[in-house]
């Protein structure tokens, strides 16, 4: 058997002519050519398909290729911005299951269009007992650095093997490398026996066990859910988090913004100086509001929330959210989504915002065109943000770069 790593083309003016597509497959010590990527004169093959592949645009919906070709596996993510670098997280997605069978991936990037895989930053388990075994469901990772502990640290949505969404969980898993190998340190429902900062009295006198809540959507279980029936109801055991993002304010203190209560209702949650824990100090946003999938940003002193209604894994009309503090009040807006399709959010959903560093006022809204009958191929909608009278709009474009936002 023989192994090629590398294979090196001389000028041949015959090949060039012909526009000759070789691939060598190594078989029982037989080489066999057939179509594949063009040689070139004195460069590496390999190298040569990379530089062609080299992107200076974004390309909303359509394959994203890695430095190897492949098409990113990054689903649900987010980005760090680290020493000059971009690093983007996802959820790996195989061909035939959205539970999490690999683990993390990790990408870097320079310029935000070219990314090379790093490798899986957290990887599952095969330990049955561990609660990120292998068939789990892990969702929506977000890492953000800790500068007073150094530590790289990571929360994402879990759910536990078998158990389908009941769990509602929130995983950390830290690291002293921004790539990882990620350590998981727990999983656990959020801020238990706390009740929200913004919350009525009158949550008190609800029974969470009387009859007449036993059947959703009626005026009577919409009004006690905004009241916080869910709240009291999870009180002890703490409360249920499913999509999220994390938010690093200008003053280093972080946020954990998640839907709970059933999706219902939107919490914003203060972590600890250590980003690991949380203090017991959150907030409900739009209570009974139905929202999922939150990404956040902010200008010129002002919070702004993007957010998906629920209708699984189908795209929906996004909803926006802004707020004087992260703590609230929290104001909702129109659809920010403009033209056509924007009653779907042009096919996908919501999972962050990045600021373009070096660039003012300058921020990428990421979202997710899910594929849950063959997940792997699930695509990205990457677009950029605008502002008309300081309120944040969104416009389909089919391909763009991060020119558009010079003297704006």
């Amino acid at each position: 058997m023989i192994n090629f790593a590398l294979i090196h083309s001389k000028k041949n003016s015959s090949m060039q002519k012909c526009n000759l597509h070789i691939q060598i497959f190594v078989f029982t010590g037989c080489l066999l050519c057939l179509n594949a990527i063009p040689l070139r004169g004195n460069v590496d093959y390999i190298q040569a398909y990379h530089e062609k592949q080299k992107l200076n645009a974004f390309h909303p919906g359509e394959i994203w290729p890695d430095e190897s070709g492949a098409h990113i596996n990054a689903h649900g993510g987010g980005v760090l911005y680290h020493n000059g670098t971009y690093y983007w997280f996802g959820e790996h997605k195989s061909e035939n299951s959205n539970t999490a069978l690999v683990g993390v991936n990790c990408y870097s990037s320079a310029d935000l269009y070219n990314w090379e895989k790093e490798g899986v930053a957290l990887a599952v388990e095969n330990d049955e007992n561990s609660e990120i075994v292998k068939g789990c469901i892990i969702e929506r990772p977000k890492v953000i650095f800790n500068k007073l502990s150094g530590k790289f640290v990571m929360w994402f949505h879990l759910e536990l093997k078998g158990q389908g969404y009941a769990a509602a969980r929130s995983g950390l898993a830290v690291s002293d490398k921004v790539t990882g190998p990620y350590t998981f340190i727990r999983s656990e429902r959020i801020n238990a026996g706390k009740y929200p900062l913004n919350i009525s009295h009158s949550v008190h006198q609800l029974n969470t066990e009387d009859k007449k809540y036993e059947k959703w959507w009626t005026p009577e279980w919409k009004t006690a859910v905004e009241e916080g029936l869910f709240v009291k109801r999870d009180f002890r055991s703490g409360q249920m988090a499913r999509d999220m993002t994390l938010f690093v304010d200008d003053d280093e203190k972080a946020y954990h913004v998640y839907s709970s209560e059933d999706n219902l209702t939107l919490h914003i949650a203060e972590l600890t100086d250590d980003y690991q824990s949380h203090t017991g100090r959150y907030i409900r946003v739009a209570p009974a509001g139905h929202n999922e999938a939150p990404a956040i940003l902010k200008r010129n002193g002002t919070y702004w929330m993007i957010t998906s209604g629920c209708t699984g894994w189908e795209p929906n009309e996004a909803r926006m959210f802004s707020a004087e503090s992260i703590l609230g009040p929290w104001k909702q807006h129109p659809n920010p989504m403009r033209g056509e399709k924007s009653e779907v959010t042009f096919g996908a959903q919501s999972t962050y915002i990045q600021p373009v560093y070096g660039k003012k006022d300058a921020y990428v809204f990421m979202a997710d065109m899910w594929r849950p009958r063959y997940p792997i191929d699930g695509r990205y909608m990457w677009l950029p943000v605008r502002f008309e009278n300081d309120i944040p709009y969104i416009e389909w474009s089919d391909s763009w770069n991060l020119n558009v936002f010079e003297g704006e």
